[in-house]
């Protein structure tokens, strides 16, 4: 599977009632939004060449997170060379469910990076905060104006085009602070064409058009207390999918959250925040794009999720503590329509998630001992009950006779960590131990097609719990000018889920060529290398980069599916006064542990070169940044472990963009 954890980015607070109080501890956080304290703090949300990204590019540019690609839009993210089921992916610690059995819509799908402050990535059972996890998590933080004394508004517009696949975007926030009231908003807007790849090949149906615009709005009800309200609007329409057999035709979110939060003062309670959340997805599948489908289908889906968030922060001397409830109740349905050439006529109904209620409630605390003033150590832990409940259960009988319509399950979690400083070198080394339960799909999923392997896929409630065994460790020196840094981690699973072909059935889907249960292996076995670093060269000329390995096996020695090959990064930065200029290059070795019983087959070496200049012009309080840069500059041909169905990536791709701060 690939690296490790690593995206080490320190999230800068602010001292004032929305700033986020902390464990004193690593957190591995990948900063969207540089804050400078001072009053004129400037806000970036780029990666090392590009300054207009989507969030799945800005997150692809860390090491722990890779992504499967089924087109240029809406990317899965995998943690720890581990698919998303494994991982907790939140927004604000809100769970929210995607709506789509073919996974059209991970989370990362329903945010933008212009209403983004920070993504707060955790390794292992250290992302058990959210709730129960193998992988860890990644938490999407939203912007969180603070009040001020004095009244005071900003923002920021960019627009940008891109050549290759005709994208153009507007992306635009406005902040406000005051000192009863704050709030923030943001919209976006982008739009892209068909791309083409490094043979100059169109590649059809990788189309897209995504809308996004979110509110939070916050009151100081006190002289320590404040509420705050929030909202998020996402709409996506005619995205298409060219490693699927169908595409999107809409998809909607909406996601509301109310949180009151209280400071106190010279108390062992730092503060208590306390939020109240619903959102509700809808996913509207089809293939009316696709003439070449001998049967066509639809496959809509819904998710619906009411949850509860309440965190109490303490602090007493060398230790702090964190101790939250997380509680949440999701619905989700997915439907599959089938109809001949004349759509009037409807052949086929089945419910392919069939009313499958999910009910969590979890305790969750997470220690922080300063020992010293080199070392320190964290312990935490976390108990969770999740209960699952469907509607349909005769969808299950028909492969699992007698199968529970409702069944509960106990989720622990434990961990702890060793952390010390010595003159320039730091080290740690940590355990953890946690349990997760089964997805929608693998518990009762009904007949959901994967295109990968050309198998449709049957869910099992009687699988037993994921339990994972992981153990970490890192060690890093640092100079004024130089940093390096390795980190490793290895997870034991036992009954880890996969797709196994049953005896028994026949595939539903015409293009099917069997069917497979979901089904646990005696064990697993993840190991993640990372090792990364960066010089400065000259006070204006600065270097990084980064090598990952991963190695992972089932009980018998065989290559699990999805993990990441030998992968670098590489990147030089020049800048001088208002003048930039970067360069990078990446690319993945030959993948020589691939799985042909999961349908992977050998994707070769590529190597990627991009190259991009900006220059930024203040004009009185308006600061102006053009930027042009040019991405796969040698229009390199080429697909990844990770593109579903081998579909080929994106050639050279030219592009602009011009962001205004104020």
């Amino acid at each position: 599977m690939k690296w490790i954890y690593i995206v080490i980015t320190v999230l800068l607070s602010i001292p004032n009632l929305y700033a986020q109080s902390t464990i004193v501890q690593k957190d591995t956080t990948k900063v969207l939004q540089e804050v400078n304290v001072s009053a004129k703090g400037k806000k970036k949300i780029k990666t090392d060449t590009k300054l207009a990204v989507s969030v799945d590019e800005f997150l692809a540019s860390s090491q722990s997170i890779s992504f499967i690609k089924r087109g240029a839009y809406a990317w899965e993210p995998m943690l720890n060379n581990m698919s998303s089921e494994r991982s907790s992916v939140t927004i604000d610690g809100m769970h929210v469910f995607g709506a789509c059995t073919d996974k059209m819509d991970p989370i990362t799908s329903y945010v933008e990076t212009n209403n983004l402050s920070t993504v707060a990535i955790k390794s292992g059972q250290e992302g058990n905060l959210h709730g129960a996890t193998v992988a860890g998590s990644i938490d999407l933080q939203r912007k969180n104006t603070a009040f001020g004394l004095d009244k005071k508004m900003s923002g920021n517009y960019q627009t940008g085009f891109e050549f290759n696949n005709k994208q153009y975007f507007n992306l635009a926030d406005l902040s406000y602070s005051g000192q009863k009231f704050a709030a923030d908003g943001s919209i976006s807007f982008r739009n892209a064409k068909n791309y083409y790849d490094g043979n100059n090949k169109e590649v059809k149906h990788s189309q897209f058009n995504k809308f996004n615009s979110s509110l939070g709005l916050a009151f100081k009800t006190g002289e320590r207390s404040a509420l705050r309200v929030d909202a998020i609007y996402d709409k996506a329409k005619d995205v298409g999918f060219p490693a699927l057999p169908m595409d999107l035709w809409l998809s909607r979110a909406l996601i509301t959250s109310a949180s009151y939060k209280q400071l106190f003062e010279e108390s062992l309670v730092q503060f208590w925040d306390t939020k109240i959340y619903y959102n509700a997805i809808e996913h509207y599948m089809d293939d009316t794009t696709r003439p070449e489908n001998l049967v066509h289908m639809d496959m809509p889906g819904w998710s619906t999720t009411y949850g509860l968030l309440s965190k109490i922060a303490l602090q007493r001397g060398d230790y702090s503590s964190e101790i939250q409830l997380n509680a949440y109740d999701n619905l989700s349905i997915a439907e599959m329509r089938m109809y001949p050439q004349d759509r009037s006529n409807r052949t086929m109904f089945a419910y392919s998630w069939p009313w499958v209620t999910t009910r969590f409630a979890g305790l969750s605390n997470n220690n922080s001992w300063n020992l010293s003033a080199r070392s320190h150590i964290i312990v935490g832990g976390s108990l969770g009950v999740n209960y699952n409940y469907s509607k349909y259960v005769e969808f299950n009988w028909i492969f699992h006779p007698g199968a529970p319509q409702e069944k509960t399950r106990l989720l622990p979690g434990l961990h702890g960590s060793y952390h010390m400083s010595i003159d320039r070198f730091d080290f740690s080394a940590g355990v953890g131990y946690g349990h997760r339960a089964p997805s929608i799909s693998e518990a009762y999923g009904y007949y959901i097609y994967n295109s990968f392997d050309r198998y449709d896929y049957i869910g099992n409630p009687n699988l037993k719990n994921e339990v994972s065994y992981e153990t970490n460790a890192s060690i890093g020196y640092k100079t004024d000018r130089l940093g390096i840094q390795a980190k490793v981690n290895y997870f034991y699973i036992q009954g880890y889920i996969v797709g196994k072909i049953l005896s028994m059935g026949s595939p539903m889907n015409y293009q099917s060529v069997g069917v497979k249960g979901y089904t646990a292996l005696d064990h697993a076995n993840i190991f993640n290398l990372a090792l990364s670093g960066h010089y400065d060269i000259l006070p204006t000329l600065h270097w990084k980069g980064s090598l990952t390995y991963a190695r992972a096996t089932d009980g018998r020695g065989g290559n699990l599916p999805f993990i990441r090959p030998l992968s670098y990064q590489s990147s030089l930065q020049y800048q001088h006064k208002q003048f930039g200029i970067q360069t990078s290059i990446n690319g993945d070795a030959i993948q020589r542990d691939y799985s042909p019983e999961y349908g992977e087959d050998k994707t070769p070496a590529y190597q990627i070169w991009n190259l991009s200049a900006d220059y930024s012009l203040p004009i009185r309080k308006v600061n102006l940044t053009l930027q042009a840069g040019a991405e796969n500059i040698l229009n390199a041909y080429y697909s990844t472990y990770a593109d579903w169905g081998n579909i080929p990536r994106m050639g050279r791709n030219i592009f602009t963009s011009l962001k205004c701060n104020f």
